[in-house]
């Protein structure tokens, strides 16, 4: 497997990534995405939300960026399970429940 961190150590948001922590980013950004949903159904010019997007990107990075560095074995482990099984949660469930115990919803 391809390593999950670029150079500089933060994480790739590759698909078993997000898919990974996907509960933390609904917990953590969800008035991020909330704004950016409402914005984008007020106006479907995609020019009008950029900067909401923006905010979601830089919330979800930021996000997986301070997991990765408070959870970094469980969140490899985790992630590396999901990217082996092709994102299938079922076959991944030990790995969850390290990673989420590690890394609480907050």
């Amino acid at each position: 497997m391809a390593s999950a961190v670029d150079a500089a150590g933060d994480p790739i948001p590759t698909s078993a990534v997000l898919m990974s922590s996907s509960k933390h980013i609904a917990n953590m950004c969800r008035s991020e995405n909330v704004a950016y949903l409402q914005c984008k159904r007020k106006d479907p010019n995609p020019e009008k939300c950029l900067d909401k997007g923006q905010q979601v990107t830089r919330c979800v990075l930021s996000l997986l960026k301070d997991l990765h560095q408070r959870c970094t074995k469980d969140m490899d482990a985790y992630v590396g399970c999901m990217y082996y099984n092709t994102n299938e949660f079922d076959l991944c469930r030990k790995e969850q429940e390290a990673f989420e115990k590690a890394c609480p919803l907050e």
